[in-house]
């Protein structure tokens, strides 16, 4: 394996953990009633302390296989001075050292108990996501273009976090909705789930137009461009995550308030396609972010 290989694999698995982290949590701490909350977070905690580790130490690995991937490969990988240079003397040094930071915020969530540690995983994961807009090729951009191009990045990751990331969070709720205890306060989340889904769509689908206008100024007509290829199947993938969120909402939900047992299964199967599909996304963007855009 080369550390470009690394590196992209390195990026997808923090990606993933950040966006778990932020969006289950931002969603639990926020949106799901109190009756729930602890519940689900117990359900969730060995998942939150795998993507917490798995966060930070794909984090701290990327500066490494960073400088593998810069300089001669795996050799410059593990050369100190060599990774030392690419951390004082580059922008994508500079980078990681934000994210570095972001990455060992997480850490106290590992520790604190249950009622507190959901709150600190969510501002922690939410930085972590942040400071990956001062890495990418938002930065091939100054000034102010530069600038509105960082913000939009981060405008991006946090509403698909938001979104993908409470996906595996609102299974849990489903799986709720038929036991008599629970079901008016799981009810009650699936619906502010649902409101709260609408705004994190719209700025997934708007700041990804912006991001491709700032970033290759067309559509990606070019499929002999790795790069325009895979951001056209990133869209593609995109717009089908849409149509699954249109479909569980506009479809099925309704049916969910008489209790159809069918309209929850076909909920729950939909909403795990679109956990896959998110999956999906975030492994092209893991890749394609690695390109040149041309």
């Amino acid at each position: 394996m080369e550390p470009e290989t690394a590196l992209i694999l390195c990026r997808l698995i923090r990606n993933l953990s950040a966006m778990f982290l932020w969006g289950a949590f931002a969603y639990l701490t926020v949106l799901v009633p109190q009756a729930l909350r602890f519940d689900i977070g117990q359900r969730l905690r060995t998942a939150r302390l795998s993507a917490i580790i798995l966060a930070i130490v794909s984090t701290f690995l990327a500066l490494p296989f960073q400088t593998g991937a810069i300089g001669q490969g795996w050799s410059d990988a593990v050369d100190l001075s060599t990774i030392r240079d690419v951390l004082l003397e580059t922008s994508v040094g500079n980078a990681w050292f934000i994210q570095a930071i972001a990455a060992t915020l997480l850490t106290p969530a590992l520790v604190l108990p249950a009622g507190k540690a959901g709150a600190v995983t969510m501002v922690a994961s939410g930085l972590l996501l942040i400071s990956l807009a001062f890495s990418g090729h938002a930065t091939m951009q100054d000034g102010w273009i530069g600038l509105a191009h960082r913000f939009n990045d981060m405008v991006h990751v946090l509403s698909g976090g938001a979104w993908i990331g409470a996906l595996i969070p609102v299974l849990l709720v489903l799986g709720l909705l038929r036991q008599p205890g629970y079901h008016q306060s799981a009810q009650l989340a699936l619906m502010r789930f649902s409101t709260a889904g609408h705004i994190a769509v719209a700025l997934v689908i708007l700041s990804g137009v912006i991001n491709t206008i700032l970033t290759l100024g067309h559509v990606p007509t070019d499929f002999s461009s790795p790069y325009q290829a895979l951001l056209a199947l990133k869209i593609i993938l995109v717009i089908l995550l849409t149509a699954l969120a249109i479909v569980n909402r506009y479809v099925f939900v309704p049916r969910m308030r008489t209790r159809n047992v069918n309209s929850i299964q076909a909920i729950w199967y939909g909403t795990l396609m679109e956990i896959v599909l998110g999956f999906a996304v975030l492994g092209l963007v893991a890749w394609f972010g690695m390109l040149e855009p041309v």
